[in-house]
């Protein structure tokens, strides 16, 4: 690049270009960039500062809380509560929604975010990630301030979503509806740097992420995708196929964003009163208007998921993304069988 442009540079420049950044906004997102170069640094002093391990506590979903979880959840809240952008926050790690106290001056949009995801992998040192999700405050006439029920709409009224991925590198990928833009953290400089604009997603691929393990829990559809995809170039796909499992969302998608794939989190019969195993509010909608900001799609394996209505906060859903027509070729195999 001949010159570098800051996270902060590109964000004025947007907002003054096409007026889709306004200026809460704007400073919003700066506020949470500098919360993930904080979760980054506590991500890499792993055992040195630590942070590794599991903490003695779960959270909302019952399931065990890592240190590192916990942490970053706190650094986000801390973060954000005082900045004058938000009037309240939603997270994977709590219970219910934290309003923006009193003390402090009161925005028009709302945070929801997965602190970590992928936390299964920290103590073993494979790429984790903030996943985040903005939402304008809507105009209600219950007159009592932000309520749960304010957060709960369709992922495409999102107004910006992002996700930072701590590996090799620190990168932020952001968009807020105009395509996606993936900046570096610059560890010299202390700032997020642009270094791609406009990612597209190939519409066609030949990878696959799915978690193998599972397969005898799969439904009829999903089965005869992942079958299709083993059979290679002697089976009806006519090429071969390769398979990716990270086990973390961010990770895997962010190999998608770059360069084609396709992921995969069914419904499956282990437990058939929930949708899924990924949540629609902190995970599937933002990384799904990502992947359709990046020319890709985003379904439940029946009907887009950014058209959703969410019931609860934490809601579960399935999720298949990435490559468009193969996305397409999954959801069409569910209204067929």
């Amino acid at each position: 690049m001949a010159h570098k442009i800051s996270l902060t540079r590109y964000l004025v420049e947007q907002q003054r270009s096409d007026g889709s950044i306004p200026s809460q906004l704007r400073l919003l997102l700066e506020v949470v960039a500098r919360a993930c170069k904080s979760i980054s640094q506590a991500v890499n002093k792993g055992a040195l500062g630590g942070v590794l391990g599991s903490a003695e506590s779960e959270n909302v979903q019952g399931e065990v809380q890592k240190k590192l979880d916990i942490i970053a959840n706190e650094v986000l809240i801390e973060a954000n509560e005082w900045g004058g952008h938000l009037a309240a926050m939603a997270s994977e790690e709590m219970d219910s929604i934290h309003l923006v106290p009193n003390r402090y001056p009161q925005g028009e949009y709302m945070l929801l975010f997965d602190p970590l995801d992928g936390s299964s992998n920290i103590d073993v040192n494979v790429s984790i990630g903030t996943i985040f999700s903005v939402l304008k405050k809507p105009e209600n006439g219950h007159g009592q301030g932000v309520q749960e029920s304010d957060f709960l709409q369709a992922g495409s009224k999102q107004v910006a979503a992002g996700y930072c991925i701590y590996g090799p590198q620190t990168t932020l990928v952001l968009t807020v509806g105009n395509g996606v833009a993936m900046f570096t953290l610059d560890r010299e400089q202390g700032s997020f740097i642009l270094t791609q604009e406009n990612i597209q997603i190939p519409a066609d691929t030949k990878e696959f992420a799915i978690n193998m393990s599972n397969q005898r829990h799969w439904d009829a559809p999903v089965t005869r995708y992942i079958d299709e995809c083993l059979a290679g170039k002697e089976g009806p796909r006519g090429k071969d196929f390769n398979m990716r499992w990270i086990a973390s969302m961010v990770a895997d998608v962010h190999r998608i964003l770059m360069r084609g794939g396709i992921f995969l989190y069914p419904w499956d019969k282990r437990e058939p009163e929930k949708a899924g195993k990924l949540r629609l509010m902190y995970e599937a909608n933002p990384m799904s208007w990502i992947v359709e900001q990046a020319g890709g799609a985003a379904t439940n394996g029946r009907q887009r998921i950014l058209d959703l209505a969410p019931t609860k906060l934490h809601e579960r859903v399935a999720v298949v993304l990435g490559s468009k027509n193969e996305v397409e070729r999954v959801t069409g195999y569910h209204t067929t069988l």
